[in-house]
């Protein structure tokens, strides 16, 4: 057993994904403290070699990384904030959801008690903690991440984006944004096509198919976001807008909601009254860098 292997690692919190977490670091050899309110919820992980910590504190002061994975930041502060949790001087990775903004009070925070500090998001299902499709966002200083880089190598893919303590949450909603976009055009599509009798079992290939494809376009969508230039290589917004006409007319003649493609044309709308008819796709990401009331 190497020195990073038998590296200790404490987990506060440990519901599902807590437990996962442990899990893991069990699994790669890590002596594993762990603690919870219901230390019952231990029970498991105790079996499978695990110390259950008799308080927060002795948890906090038994491992040389504790990760926290609690219910929201609240939570967190509830815990730590306990007169008898001594922080000093310890290294605190947060994996709870939350916002860029409690991410980075939550870095000042820990600092002012002597606590090194990365924000993190755990970008998977409990299930797959532990292998590479677990992937594992950190963000906060580099050299407080690249001390336990190693470690943390039994959870997943471990990426670091940066030393903004925001940015593990701002990828992570991002990631949201995609997830959910990709399954409502999946749904939309299904709704239309059951409409003729065709199951989502039969449409699903082919949607992957399109998803795949135009995955495919990112990389050159970026570059004109990043240069400011968007020239029509492939379609005019123009020319999406009559296609976006025909999605809608098509959902509402065969009886399927069409508040979505409806919502999309709007935005397009948007951008060509705003003189952009004539420029490809990517610039509608003036419209989606505004905040709008109405």
């Amino acid at each position: 057993m190497n020195d990073n292997t038998a590296t200790p690692v404490t987990i506060i919190g440990l519901g599902l994904m807590g437990q996962a977490l442990a899990g893991a670091f069990l699994k790669a050899g890590h002596p594993t403290i762990v603690w919870n309110r219901t230390s019952s919820k231990a029970d498991q992980l105790v079996a499978r070699g695990a110390r259950l910590a008799p308080t927060l504190g002795d948890a906090i002061e038994a491992g040389s990384l504790t990760i926290i994975c609690v219910t929201d930041y609240p939570a967190l502060y509830e815990l730590l904030d306990a007169d008898d949790v001594e922080l000093d001087g310890s290294t605190l990775i947060n994996l709870t959801s939350g916002s860029s903004s409690q991410a980075r009070e939550a870095a000042r925070w820990a600092e002012q008690r002597g606590t090194r500090y990365l924000d993190g998001a755990v970008m998977a299902v409990p299930s797959a903690i532990g292998t590479a499709d677990a992937v594992i966002l950190h963000s906060g200083p580099q050299t407080d991440f690249a001390i336990h880089e190693s470690t943390l190598g039994a959870l997943g893919t471990v990426t670091y984006l940066g030393a903004d303590h925001g940015l593990a949450s701002l990828y992570d909603v991002a990631g949201l944004a995609m997830m959910w976009s990709i399954l409502n055009a999946w749904l939309q599509g299904t709704a239309m096509l059951r409409t003729a009798g065709v199951d989502a079992a039969t449409y699903a290939p082919f949607a992957r198919q399109i998803a795949a494809v135009v995955a495919e376009w990112l990389p050159g969508y970026a570059e004109q976001i990043d240069s400011g230039s968007f020239p029509a290589e492939v379609s005019a917004l123009e020319t999406d807008v009559r296609a976006m006409e025909h999605l809608i007319e098509e959902s509402e003649a065969v009886g399927v909601n069409a508040e979505l493609p409806k919502l999309l044309k709007t935005m397009a709308d948007r951008a060509i009254a705003a003189g952009h008819g004539k420029e490809q796709y990517p610039v509608l990401i003036e419209e989606f860098g505004k905040l709008r009331n109405d």
